[in-house]
This record gives C-alpha cells, sequence and structure tokens, in this order.
C-alpha cells in the first residue's frame, strides 16, 4: 500500500474559502476514485492561506480486476436487437457471447472482463479531473489559462509512492517541490513523504495542520494580553479567520487613543474585527481596553515595531470615522429619523417600514396585556423607536449593529432604560443558542415584530416552501415559541391569528405547531406525546400544552401509566369494531347503574363516577399531573373489568351499556390528551 501527496500551491487564497474547498478538493478526488474502483484507507487535508493538502494513504498498486455479465436479448432475437447488444457490449459476433437459462428462456449474456489498472497511471488525470471540477464562490482566469481558479497557480506537488506524478494542470506538471514561508523561507524543497513534506515546511516557518495553528494564534495572543495585564475578548469566527490568514502567526500588540473609548464599545470591537482582523482586549474590570493583537505573519528584527506603527495608524483612522458616526448619529434623535422609513420598502406588497412600525407599535401594545408587569406605553414607544436607527450612519457602515445602536441613542435622547432595552432585544431571539428576552417591554416588542412578520408573509402567500425560506419565517416561528414558553405566557395563538390573518389563521397555526414539534423533540418529548397534546389545545395556548405534555410524558413512562394505555386502547378497539357492527358509536351518557350486572362492571362504573368532579376541577386549574393521578385510579377496576366482564355478551341491555361504560371511560380519559394518537 502507497501514500499520495498532493499540494496545489498558488498566491493567497481569502480565508473563508480555505477550509471548504480543501474539503471540496478532497470529495472530489474521492469520488473519482470511487468511479475506477481505487480503493483507500484514509484521506486527510490541510491548508494555509497559500495552499491546499491532501494526504491519502492506503492506496493499492494497482485496482482491482473487474468482471461484468451483461444479459442481452434472447437467444432468436431479431438481427437489429442482436447488433445493439453487440455494440453495446464491445463484442463483434454473437459467438463471443455465452447463453444462460433464465426465467424469460434462453438469453444471450455478455462476459465482460476489465483487467486492473495501474494506480499511478489512474491518478493524474484524477487529480486534473478534480481540480477542473472544483467551484470558488468567486474565481479568476489569468494568463492564457482555460480553466478558473480562486488565485493564480504557482505549482502542483504530487508524489504518490515517493515518486513525482507524471502529470500537469494547466500547464503546471506535477512535481515533488514546494516552498517554505513566502519571506523566511522562499526557496523550493523536495518532499517526497508526508512527514518530510509537514516536517520540512515546519523547518521554513510554515504550520501546515490549521487547528496546530489556531493553537498558536490563540496562544501567542493570551500570552501577549496576559503580560499587558489584559485579556482577549474571545471571538471564534475572528479566530478562524486569522488562522486562515497566516502561515507562521506572530502576535503583535498594539494601541489606540483612549479618548475612542468614549464611543460605545461593540463600535470600537466590530471596526478592529471587521476591518482589520484585530483581537479586542478588555481590563480587568471587564471595559474594553484601548489595546488590540494584530497576528503577523512574519517574525522580523525589530520585534514587530514598524508593523505594530503602522497598524496603530491604520487603525486610528478606522476609529475616527467610528467616532464620527457615533458624534454625528447623536445630532438627530431617533423620534426625527423615524420619517425617513417612509422611504424604505420593508417588502413591495406589504408597504414600507414606517407602515410596518405602526402596525407593531399597535400589536406591541395590546400583547403587554398578557406579559407580566409590561407597562403598555413602555412597549408601545420602544416598537414605535426600534427601526430607527436603521438610518442611523453607525448602522449602515455596520449593519450587525441595528438594535444595539438603537438602544445607545434612545438612552442618549432619555428614553426610558426599559423602552432602550426593548428596542436592543427585539430582534432576539435569532436562534437557539441566542439568549432570549425577559425584560416584559423587550418581551412585548420582540414577539409583536415576529408574529407580525408571520401574519403579514400568510396574507401575501409567502410561506416558506420546502428548503427555501427567503424570509426566515421559520426562525421568526421559533423565536416566537422561545419567548412564549420561556416566559410562560398565557397567549391564545389561534384567537390571535384569527384576527390578524382570519383566511390563513388555521394554516398558520398548522405552521406554528410544526416549528412547536421541532423545539418540543429537541427537548426530549416524544413526537406522539406532542400530537396528543396538541390534539386538546385548539385555542393555540402553547404554555399550557407543553406543561400538559410533560406531565403526559411522565404519566406514559411509569409502570402504572402504560398499563392505562394498553387499557385504553382496548377498549377504543372494541368500540371501533362494535361501532362498525351497530352502525353508531356507543353514547357514552347512556351508561347507567341500574344495568350494572358483575360487581366489575360496577366498580369501574363507581370509579368513573369518582374522578369526574376531581378531574373537571383539576383540568380547569390547568393541574395536568393531578388529571393523570385521577386517571391512574382507574387500573386497577379496568383490569378487573377486562378480565371478568364479557363485553359483547348475548343480551342486549347489558352489551349496550357496557359498550357505553367503556365510551365513558375513553371520553374521560380523552379529557386529559388524545391518547389515541399514543403509540405503544
Amino acid at each position: 500500500m502507497s501514500d499520495l501527496i498532493l499540494e496545489i500551491f498558488s498566491e493567497e487564497i481569502p480565508a473563508r474559502m480555505q477550509r471548504k474547498a480543501a474539503g471540496d478538493l478532497k470529495d472530489l478526488l474521492l469520488a473519482g476514485f470511487a468511479e475506477v474502483g481505487l480503493a483507500h484507507e484514509a484521506a486527510e487535508v490541510a491548508w494555509t492561506p497559500r495552499r491546499l493538502a491532501l494526504h491519502i494513504s492506503g492506496l493499492p498498486a494497482k485496482t482491482e480486476d473487474q468482471r461484468e455479465e451483461r444479459k442481452g436479448p434472447k437467444v432468436g432475437a431479431p438481427e437489429k436487437a442482436l447488433a445493439g447488444f453487440l455494440r453495446g457490449a464491445g463484442l463483434d459476433r454473437i459467438e463471443q457471447a455465452e447463453q444462460q437459462e433464465t426465467a424469460k428462456g434462453l438469453v444471450y449474456v455478455a462476459v465482460i472482463e476489465k483487467p486492473g489498472q495501474e494506480t499511478r497511471s489512474l491518478l493524474p488525470g484524477l487529480i486534473a479531473s478534480a481540480l477542473g471540477k472544483l467551484v470558488w464562490p468567486k474565481s479568476m482566469r489569468w494568463a492564457r489559462n482555460t480553466h478558473r481558479w480562486v488565485r493564480p497557480l504557482h505549482s502542483i506537488l504530487a508524489v504518490y509512492d515517493g515518486q513525482a506524478l507524471d502529470g500537469s494542470y494547466e500547464g503546471l506538471a506535477f512535481g515533488d517541490t514546494t516552498r517554505g514561508h513566502r519571506f523566511m523561507a522562499p526557496e523550493p524543497f523536495s518532499a517526497t513523504t508526508w512527514q518530510a513534506y509537514v516536517e520540512g515546511l515546519a523547518q521554513r516557518y510554515v504550520i501546515l495542520d490549521p487547528e496546530a495553528r489556531k493553537a498558536k494564534v490563540a496562544a501567542g495572543a493570551a500570552e501577549v494580553a496576559q503580560a499587558a495585564g489584559l485579556s482577549m475578548i474571545e471571538d471564534a469566527g475572528l479566530l478562524e479567520e486569522v488562522t486562515n490568514l497566516v502561515e507562521w502567526p506572530v502576535p503583535v500588540l498594539g494601541r489606540f487613543d483612549q479618548d475612542f473609548l468614549q464611543v460605545p464599545a461593540e463600535c470600537l470591537i466590530l471596526s478592529m474585527k471587521e476591518h482589520q482582523k484585530y483581537f479586542a482586549l478588555r481590563q480587568s474590570d471587564g471595559s474594553l481596553a484601548n489595546a488590540f493583537i494584530t497576528m503577523a505573519n512574519i517574525e522580523t528584527k525589530d520585534q514587530g515595531a514598524a508593523i505594530r506603527h503602522g497598524n496603530e495608524r491604520v487603525l486610528n483612522a478606522r476609529l475616527s470615522d467610528a467616532r464620527f458616526f457615533w458624534e454625528q448619529d447623536k445630532r438627530k434623535s431617533l423620534e426625527q429619523r423615524l420619517p425617513r422609513l417612509a422611504d424604505i420598502v420593508f417588502h413591495a406588497k406589504i408597504g414600507s417600514l414606517l407602515e410596518k412600525t405602526s402596525e407593531v407599535e399597535a400589536l406591541a401594545g395590546e400583547l403587554a396585556a398578557i406579559v407580566p408587569g409590561c407597562d403598555a406605553s413602555q412597549a408601545r414607544r420602544a416598537a414605535h423607536l426600534a427601526k430607527a436607527d436603521l438610518v442611523t450612519d453607525m448602522v449602515g457602515e455596520f449593519p450587525e449593529l441595528q438594535g444595539l445602536m438603537g438602544q445607545y441613542y434612545a438612552q442618549n435622547d432619555g428614553e426610558s432604560d426599559a423602552v432602550a432595552l426593548a428596542i436592543a432585544e427585539h430582534y432576539s431571539p435569532l436562534g437557539p443558542s441566542d439568549r432570549c428576552p425577559t425584560a416584559p417591554a423587550s418581551v412585548a416588542v420582540a414577539l409583536a415584530d415576529k408574529l407580525w412578520i408571520l401574519a403579514n408573509f400568510w396574507k401575501i402567500d409567502e410561506k416558506p416552501t420546502g428548503s427555501k425560506d427567503p424570509y426566515a419565517l421559520r426562525r421568526a416561528a421559533l423565536g416566537a415559541i422561545r419567548l412564549i414558553l420561556e416566559n410562560k405566557l398565557r397567549l391564545k395563538l389561534t384567537e390571535l391569528f384569527d384576527t390578524m390573518v382570519p383566511e390563513q389563521s388555521a394554516d398558520l397555526m398548522g405552521f406554528f405547531a410544526d416549528r412547536l414539534k421541532v423545539t418540543l423533540r429537541d427537548q426530549g418529548y416524544r413526537h406522539d406525546s406532542i400530537d396528543a397534546g396538541l390534539a386538546r389545545e385548539p385555542e393555540g395556548d402553547l404554555t399550557r400544552l407543553v406543561a400538559r405534555v410533560a406531565a403526559l410524558e411522565a404519566f406514559r413512562s411509569t409502570d402504572l401509566g402504560g398499563d392505562l394505555l394498553a387499557a385504553y386502547k382496548r377498549a377504543a378497539n372494541i368500540l371501533r369494531a362494535e361501532e362498525k357492527k351497530d352502525g353508531a358509536p356507543a353514547d357514552a351518557s347512556s351508561a347507567t347503574s341500574d344495568r350494572l350486572a358483575l360487581s366489575e362492571e360496577r366498580d369501574l362504573f363507581a370509579a368513573l363516577e369518582a374522578i369526574e368532579a376531581p378531574l373537571t376541577t383539576a383540568l380547569e386549574a390547568e393541574a395536568f399531573e393531578a388529571a393523570m393521578e385521577q386517571l391512574a385510579g382507574l387500573r386497577d377496576p379496568l383490569d378487573a373489568f377486562f378480565e371478568h366482564v364479557v363485553v359483547n355478551t348475548e343480551q342486549a341491555e347489558l352489551r349496550a351499556n357496557r359498550l357505553a361504560l367503556l365510551a365513558r371511560l375513553v371520553q374521560s380519559m380523552d379529557q386529559v390528551a388524545d391518547f389515541a394518537a399514543l403509540q405503544g
């Protein structure tokens, strides 16, 4: 078994494209292996800004011999059919085919034997094919090349079994040489094994393994920060990007003018991250420090002094822009900016952003009534101003700060803390890991914003289809569900949707139900428990539904609950079978005590009578666990009933009464949940 080493060496690849490109190259090459029957044991990828590397181990010297039997027409078939069969099988005459007996009679069979191919002869074509199929988000042509690549290629190292392959791509012959660091070790060197390749790069200031490089970036930055009495503000995305910008990371600490700290910290951090790829630092008290760390790609004789100076100069210019935006934006209040929202189209079929603001404001005021401790005037005011920061210079430069800058500007305008916080949080939660608002006004505005979006897109029939969801409506629904459940809101969604989208209310409620199922399944609830609970919540009260499902899950997991569920299903099956015979369902209200012949049916009747009032009381109080406990009292009389009572007796009155008794049992249990929906 032998190894293949492949390196595509080029100008700097954009940082955010490297990981995917390396994985795609591996997938394309292995797909080619599969097509020709070339086996392998393992494949690993690595990358730096200037190279994609692939190591495939356990390759055989040649592919296995293949034998294929291709069935043809029947013996005695027309000449035209035989001629087509011969062409497809690559045979010259029909005598070269075998004859086999099949269920359809005697047929011709062509036995095609393909001898194995030398791996060394296959690899050049497979590599060139994979390179030609690799798709980049952005690509270019250069010189006289016919294929596109992300950046100009310099060389291709392709070594199999210790020797360079005989092949080429875009005029670049495959070889066994590469280069180290662009500045510190630019001379070519030879590598004929993976170990020699990795170690040769390391000796020439290139850390090939991206995870090892990432660890060095993180450790180096943390060490420099600690030496300055500071700590890093963690940012996994920035760490990944910086890792893909350098081959030999060297941390450099820089400073910026302390006066810039008057600008909101988030603006400075984002400016450092987006424009310069700097790590922001904090003081021991958690506040932002007027310092940063940049990751140089070279060791210098002056220990990075020139690099530090240059980056400080550039950053001060960048932060000057941020300070200018901040000072300019504060000259106008959010209220003064609102008219400009009329010029922003939210959706051609729905209206402007100003129209949306007005409607969300009204809805937030209504929803305030179901949010404990919420001041309706605060909710309306926050919704009124929530989108005004979209027309500020700062948000125009950094869209990621929308909402948050609204909070800062609201505080500058003298708005209450509750209103300012609600403006900041009204987009939340954006995903399952995003923090869910809990402040009353924030909850009301965030919920209003999401429900308004859903209702209005339903009005214009712009719903998610399949995997397509261009307006992130699934995310809006999941966010609304989290707001309701995590804040234990008592909102009758069906009633609200009947008002907002009367023609589409049921469909929108069904969409919510599907999203709720996803949420609850992620929390560990069984799908049939969710269905059983949903069937008893026509009002769309999600908080009550989850309480019902939780109680049902706990109940059915016990032996007693399992036995009662089995008894319910037995009763329901009997009722279903007898309804087919009688042409009508049994009437639960017709069960009477004067037609009870056996003690076991009298005991079941008495048990049902005994739980009726407390079961109703428990359900009215939404004490679903207590309701389940009442049902649990039916287990023993039910067991006895099914053991000793013959339901299908020949005495018509007794049979009808016993069926009515079972119907009453099913009816009582179905008040709690749709037990028929449960499996097992």
